[in-house]
């Protein structure tokens, strides 16, 4: 394990892990639902497009949606079966509203059909790897959901200098990428090797939380020459992409910018497992490594097939009423509740979380001016501020106090004494600012429609030609004026023909 020198987190909070009963269990894996629901989109970007029909019989790792552009994802079958529907389903978003999905009527078969294995994947080159991540369908298995590819693709093109594996879970009761670096630490630190040879980084860091210490034991058991192993505090949200980059290279990424933009990429521990397997076997994403745990009677890590419903998951937990409890998808901090249990385990769950819901809730009182929001915000936004401008739908006051860098960590709504639930109303803002800016495109393309459109009337206006006869300056008439002469030219033109009989 290294020593390397950390930097300071900006703002951030200590937070009871509440980890404990789920770290040390070995994972184990979910038996075969009887149906499979996969979203048409469990990424950042486009929309994939179906590429099968309804009765159409699919084996696993089939391909069932293609991308339909480069910031965009391959969808495949995670076991053999029937494509039974392709319809509105449930899924989880905080809208609560159904999106398009497939479903897969599962025939109980797990086999694996053959696919290309790669030798030495080393010998590879750059462009090889990418076709082959882009094949596998691989997003950012941290939550965010970014293409894996696009951020591979993006750091081969430009100059990376460190390359950061992101093993580090600040949030309480996520327990997955602990587990998958205790039992799957030969794998994590191949994939480290490989991703940094590809992006050709000349320095190649898996961060790790120091409340993981069975996780940097395992890593360190087989440690890689090229391959530095930090451990890093357990402040949350030490996790977050800029946040780690902070803390490990002492860099801060500007705002509007990208991590590459400094010549960092980033990936979580997962994604990078995720990319091996799709480089070293052909494999792609249709299982995840995902956290069970709150208030359920044998919590712990299971290996998921994407597109399984969540009642089905929590059934084999032993939780079979939920009633008094909300389930979320991902932790206590930025998790989102799950408002239909026959929603689907999609790529970017890494954590079901069931917790007592509260019978007389404390509702949130006025903001009292304290400051306490300031202090923690690790972006060192003014949360009080944001705050006002969201409520009254300030939308410029909002923007000018930099709405956008705000990474909905929750920080702010935690140490605030009025219980003002504050990440609720910049994402609300958020959502108003972007439903505005795409008002304002659709009426710029249909202003741009329209003005083309002007400018090719008047471009035939201008030079008519009718049976013959040309009539010039025509824009400058008036309509009436107009029809009189199309109407003089074509009995001239009527004439004419007469006279040539």
């Amino acid at each position: 394990m290294s020593e390397r020198q950390l930097y300071s987190l900006r703002g951030g909070i200590r937070l009871e892990p509440y980890k404990s009963e789920t770290q040390s269990i070995a994972s184990r894996r979910l038996p075969i639902p009887e149906k499979l629901i996969l979203p048409l989109q469990q990424h950042v970007g486009l929309v994939a497009e179906p590429c099968v029909k309804v009765g159409q019989p699919v084996v696993k790792n089939e391909l069932i949606a293609t991308a339909t552009s480069y910031v965009g994802m391959h969808l495949h079958a995670p076991a053999s079966g029937v494509i039974s529907a392709i319809d509105q389903f449930p899924v989880i978003h905080p809208s609560g509203l159904p999106a398009t999905c497939i479903e897969i009527t599962t025939d109980g078969n797990d086999a694996t059909p053959e696919s290309d294995n790669a030798d030495d994947p080393h010998a590879l080159d750059s462009h090889a790897i990418y076709r082959l991540i882009v094949k596998a369908g691989i997003v950012g298995l941290g939550g965010a959901g970014f293409p894996a590819h696009v951020k591979i693709r993006e750091g081969t093109g430009q100059t990376v200098d460190t390359l950061i594996i992101n093993g580090v879970e600040c949030e309480p009761y996520i327990t997955c990428d602990d587990r998958l670096m205790q039992e799957r630490s030969i794998e994590v630190l191949a994939a480290a090797t490989l991703i940094a040879g590809v992006m050709s980084a000349a320095e190649c860091i898996v961060a790790v939380e120091d409340d993981m210490p069975a996780a940097m034991s395992a890593l360190c058991d087989v440690a890689r020459d090229g391959v530095e192993l930090v451990s890093v505090p357990a402040i949350y949200p030490t996790g977050g992409e800029k946040q780690l980059i902070t803390v490990l290279t002492g860099r801060e990424v500007p705002t509007g910018l990208l991590p590459i933009d400094i010549g960092v990429a980033v990936l979580n521990v997962a994604t990078a497992v995720a990319v091996y397997r799709a480089v070293v076997s052909g494999q792609p994403l249709t299982e995840r490594l995902l956290t069970v745990a709150g208030d359920v009677p044998t919590p712990g890590n299971v290996s998921v097939l994407i597109g399984t419903p969540i009642q089905y998951l929590l059934e084999q937990f032993g939780m079979t009423d939920t009633s008094k409890h909300r389930v979320l998808s991902g932790g206590p901090m930025m998790g989102t509740e799950i408002l239909d249990l026959a929603a689907p385990v999609t790529k970017t769950v890494n954590c079901v979380l069931i917790l007592p819901r509260e019978s007389h809730e404390q509702p949130p009182s006025a903001c009292i001016r304290c400051g306490d929001c300031v202090p923690v915000c690790p972006v060192g936004l003014q949360p009080q501020q944001l705050f006002e401008a969201a409520r009254i739908s300030d939308v410029d006051a909002a923007q000018d106090l930099h709405l956008f860098d705000c990474i909905d960590c929750g920080c702010c709504a935690f140490a605030c004494p009025s219980r003002i639930p504050l990440v609720q109303y910049f994402l609300h803002a958020k959502s108003s600012i972007e439903a505005l800016d795409n008002d304002r495109t659709q009426a710029d393309l249909a202003r741009a429609r329209y003005t083309a459109h002007q400018q090719r009337i008047s471009a035939a206006a201008g030079s008519i030609a009718f049976a013959g006869v040309e009539l010039a300056d025509v824009s400058s008439l008036e309509p009436s004026d107009l029809q009189s002469d199309i109407k003089a030219a074509v009995a001239r033109a009527n004439q004419r023909r007469h006279d040539e009989t």
